[in-house]
């Protein structure tokens, strides 16, 4: 793979400990970048998500001020996979390529290694463009729990339909060079997500001083 920063994807399922994983490996100093932020600053005003979203859908997945309603945008292709891989076929690229300028920037910055937070980085085909792809897995029971105490939502069947509609775990594992088990507690995650840090760390020194 093209240079020399340590390129790393982290991926999980809804409410699997992702996000914690991320924050703690920020706080060892590792540059992270949030997908789901990327694609929110695709979908604000005159953006070019935006812009292919409409195109794609038309004005009605637009809020007042022109960018995208990104309720409205999942009520359209949720349950619908045509409608959503028709989305995924006019954003995925948009994302990567931000992904691919982000490392470029952070190498040129002198990082030695970066981690993307990236829920769909396994069904993007994002093997390819990892050094290290990271899996955090949960049973769906525990992780139907947890969405429900995150967001207070006691519409436990939408957050079932939620959970089933993404990639099983098992798959998310098949790409994997690490795997971390959320199914205990918080500390003991963070504890993983410490040791797991140091070892990144390691390999991108051992990979610059080759």
């Amino acid at each position: 793979m093209a240079g020399r920063i340590l390129r790393v994807g982290l991926t999980g399922g809804l409410a699997s400990g992702k996000s914690s994983v991320a924050a703690r490996l920020a706080g060892h100093g590792i540059p992270v970048l949030d997908a789901d932020a990327v694609v929110h600053s695709l979908y604000l005003p005159g953006a070019p998500g935006t812009r292919a979203v409409a195109e794609e859908f038309g004005p009605g997945v637009l809020d007042p001020s022109g960018g995208v309603d990104r309720a409205r945008l999942a009520g359209r292709v949720f349950g619908d996979p045509p409608a959503l891989a028709r989305l995924n076929a006019r954003i995925h690229p948009l994302v990567i390529e931000r992904q691919r300028t982000w490392f470029e920037e952070r190498e040129a910055a002198g990082d030695l290694l970066g981690v993307v937070e990236a829920t769909l980085l396994v069904e993007s085909g994002g093997r390819e463009r990892y050094d290290v792809v990271v899996v955090v897995s949960a049973p769906p029971e525990v992780r139907l729990e947890r969405a429900v105490r995150r967001s207070g939502e006691n519409d436990r069947e939408g957050l079932k339909k939620r959970i089933a509609a993404q990639l099983p775990d098992e798959e998310r594992e098949k790409a994997a060079d690490v795997v971390l088990t959320a199914n205990g507690t918080k500390e003991e995650l963070l504890a993983k997500v410490d040791a797991l840090a140091e070892r990144l760390k390691a390999m991108a020194a051992a990979r610059v001083s080759r």
